[in-house]
């Protein structure tokens, strides 16, 4: 179950630069292995560092083509019963706001029109 979450996560967040030129793509590849890392620990409590993961990732393309399509064909079925590429169980993937104000220059305007009155 732990890969099925690995790769779901790899192929959203397009590790190996498949659609596009990035800028920074070591540090973009090292951010999207933090959250993987982090997801595991959390869903599942496995532990394993961003090279294991990483190795594993390789070697799940390279080596062990079929069992990387079984979790694709897993990953496709469950898109297909979701409706949507997105993880739908694990809300804590998407992020808050912890400000009330989303805009700052509206807050800003708020409280000097607070402090003009």
């Amino acid at each position: 179950m732990s890969f099925i979450e690995m790769v779901d996560i790899l192929k959203r967040a397009d590790f190996d630069g498949k659609y596009g030129p990035y800028p920074n793509p070591n540090v973009r590849k090292a951010k999207i292995m933090v959250k993987v890392v982090k997801s595991l620990h959390r869903n599942f409590g496995v532990r394993r560092s961003k090279d294991q993961l990483r190795k594993r990732w390789s070697d799940l393309k390279l080596r062990e083509q079929d069992q990387y399509r079984k979790i694709k064909r897993v990953l496709q079925k469950r898109e297909k019963r979701l409706g949507t590429s997105e993880d739908t169980r694990d809300p804590h993937l998407r992020k808050k706001s912890k400000s009330p104000h989303h805009n700052q220059n509206m807050w800003r305007k708020e409280r000097f029109m607070k402090w003009v009155k």
